[in-house]
């Protein structure tokens, strides 16, 4: 029988953000992977765990993604871990859980902390429905770019930046979303915990000339919704489709409908009173 594969979420700054389930399995594994070594060792030692460790990153996954499916097969167990948060989110993992999952190998998730959670829970940001980004690209022309189209995004949007570039990102932010309100996070459950809320704007300012450290979140507010077609709309454009002589009078409706995003009914109500008006403005 192969081992199992435990995706452990570990602490995001204090170090007591862990789970008696992890701190139980990661005791019992046979061997640890992690993103860093020696991170995870001072973790490991608080809790009085002496397990074997081995390194699991971006640069060396491909390698030792098959050395960890090797030690699988043979039917040992693996914890991975990261330096913070959970595993596979915006960090090295995914390949190894796809390929582990691929060959039947018994894949266990070990849930705690994620950095984008945390935030969101204490941002004071609607919760009913986001979307996570992870980074956005470290180069300017490509961050404007994705930027531009997240720009109308009905929900709120979470994004992690390095903290050298807070700054040149929220510049662009301001660029393109306007002076949309926005929280930043940074050193969650740290000594110097932050959140500055409030619109692009006035959080830049706060960060300008400040030494920023540690990991940061970003949440950006839903876009403003777009404005409702007015009456005008919904009567020129029905206009514009009966006149025209060549669609049906079923087809204008349907048509007005689709394209303002206008219940058929409303628009049948209105494309009848243009028709009894005839040439007369209605």
């Amino acid at each position: 029988m192969p081992g199992i594969l435990y995706i452990i979420a570990t602490p995001i700054g204090n170090l007591e953000d862990i789970t008696y389930r992890a701190v139980r399995i990661l005791g019992e594994v046979d061997l640890i992977a992690a993103e860093d070594t020696r991170h995870t060792r001072k973790l490991l030692t608080r809790y009085g765990i002496t397990k074997p460790l081995t390194s699991y990153f971006d640069h060396n996954k491909s390698l030792k993604g098959e050395y960890l499916l090797g030690r699988l097969r043979d039917g040992q167990s693996v914890a991975l871990v990261t330096d913070a948060g959970t595993p596979c989110i915006s960090d090295p993992g995914y390949q190894l859980v796809r390929d582990a999952a691929g060959e039947g190998i018994p894949v266990v998730p070990v849930p705690g902390p994620s950095a984008f959670v945390a935030a969101l829970s204490a941002a004071g940001l609607p919760t009913d429905s986001f979307i996570f980004e992870g980074f956005l690209p470290s180069r300017e022309k490509k961050r404007l770019e994705k930027l531009a189209h997240l720009k109308g995004e009905q929900r709120v949007v979470i994004f992690y930046e390095a903290p050298g570039r807070l700054l040149a990102t929220l510049t662009d932010m301001l660029a393109i979303l306007g002076d949309r309100h926005i929280v930043v996070a940074r050193e969650l459950t740290k000594i110097h915990e932050e959140f500055a809320r409030g619109p692009i704007s006035s959080v830049r300012s706060h960060f300008t000339g400040a030494e920023v450290k540690g990991e940061v979140v970003i949440l950006v507010a839903p876009a403003p919704a777009p404005a409702t077609p007015g009456e005008d709309d919904m009567k020129n454009l029905l206009r514009h489709y009966l006149q025209r002589g060549d669609i049906s009078f079923k087809d204008a409706v349907k048509r007005v409908s689709i394209e303002l995003d206008i219940p058929r009914a409303q628009v049948y109500e209105m494309a009848l009173r243009i028709k009894s008006c005839g040439e007369s403005v209605c």
